[in-house]
């Protein structure tokens, strides 16, 4: 029940503050998305959109789980806090990003080295947080075959360094269409509010109750034709929550399923950058990320995002029938 509770405060936050606060605020000070120059010349018609929107639902789901979640803090668990406010580091390392380009007016932020080494700290932080607070293991657990694989710490602390990071990224990547990051992350908070209540894990149900009706929400402005984007800010705030979840439930490799479009897109990505180099110019995609390849296809934004949300929530959906005999 709290968690439900949690969800439809955490949209009505979101929509509220987001349509009568945020989105306005954005256009008065003319926080304009820029618009890349390699990506395909229709989105032009982008530039000018007001970016940072994510503001609106780390504004919402902050509201919320220290509402509905202060019981659970008078008893001494705040994992949800953690898994928030380790998403909200990278929410702000996202925000000077975002803050650059507005400033500039150009589609160029913060350097990529600073990106991630600003990612890598808070990703090692966390990671240090979790495993003091006794909430994670170096044993890796394997979906589907209910097993785990024991690692030394020093060697799971590289792995989990490299798939926090791998992870943020990739759903910044995914962020390159109307609703669609937006969209695909719907069914993986879903995921994550199905497999708190099935463990009985309730702080970390408030978080992604709050993060499942923030999203909802954001969808309501950012859906096509998108009125606001959610930005770095957004999207790095998202990446840090989906990651922070997996590890806060100690099960990082239910990212290779829940995460299977963003894992998607940067791979192709990859691969059309090394496939560039290594044939001297040739491609494989038409464009990458894969779904400007589907663009330039001939697909619509709207049928884009509807098929590979239907692919995010299939794999939701096996995810969690994967780990469902694990013993917590």
């Amino acid at each position: 029940m709290e968690m439900i509770i949690t969800c439809v405060l955490s949209f009505a936050i979101t929509a509220v503050l987001g349509g009568k606060v945020i989105l306005p605020a954005l256009r008065r000070l003319k926080a304009g998305q820029e618009i890349r120059e390699v990506g395909p010349k229709w989105h032009a018609t982008k530039a000018g959109t007001p970016t940072m929107g994510g503001l609106m639902f780390i504004i919402g789901i902050g509201i919320s789980i220290l509402t509905i979640g202060w019981s659970g803090m008078m008893a001494g668990d705040f994992s949800h806090i953690y898994v928030y406010l380790f998403a909200l580091i990278f929410g702000a390392i996202g925000f000077l990003d975002d803050y650059e380009k507005v400033k500039r007016h150009q589609n160029l932020g913060l350097t990529a080295l600073q990106k991630f080494l600003l990612q890598l700290a808070a990703a090692i932080l966390f990671l240090m947080l979790m495993r003091y607070e006794g909430r994670l293991t170096p044993n890796v657990y394997i979906p589907f075959f209910n097993i785990s694989i024991a690692l030394n710490w020093p060697l799971y602390m590289v792995f989990a360094a490299f798939v926090v990071v791998g992870t943020v990224n990739a759903v910044n990547i995914t962020d390159g269409l109307d609703g669609l990051s937006t969209s695909v992350s719907i069914p993986v908070a879903l995921f994550f509010v199905s497999a708190a209540t099935w463990w009985g894990y309730t702080q970390l149900g408030i978080f992604s109750g709050a993060l499942l009706g923030g999203l909802l929400a954001f969808l309501l402005f950012n859906a096509h034709p998108a009125k606001v984007f959610m930005g770095d800010t957004g999207s790095l705030f998202l990446g840090g929550a989906v990651a922070g979840l997996a590890f806060a439930f100690d099960m990082p490799l239910i990212l290779l399923l829940v995460g299977i479009i963003y894992i998607v897109e940067t791979l192709s990505d990859i691969i059309q950058i090394l496939y560039f180099k290594l044939s001297h110019g040739k491609r494989i995609f038409k464009m990458a990320p894969i779904h400007h390849h589907f663009e330039m296809c001939g697909w619509s934004e709207i049928k884009i995002v509807t098929v590979f949300t239907a692919v995010s929530t299939l794999f939701c959906a096996l995810a969690l029938l994967g780990v469902m005999d694990r013993i917590v």
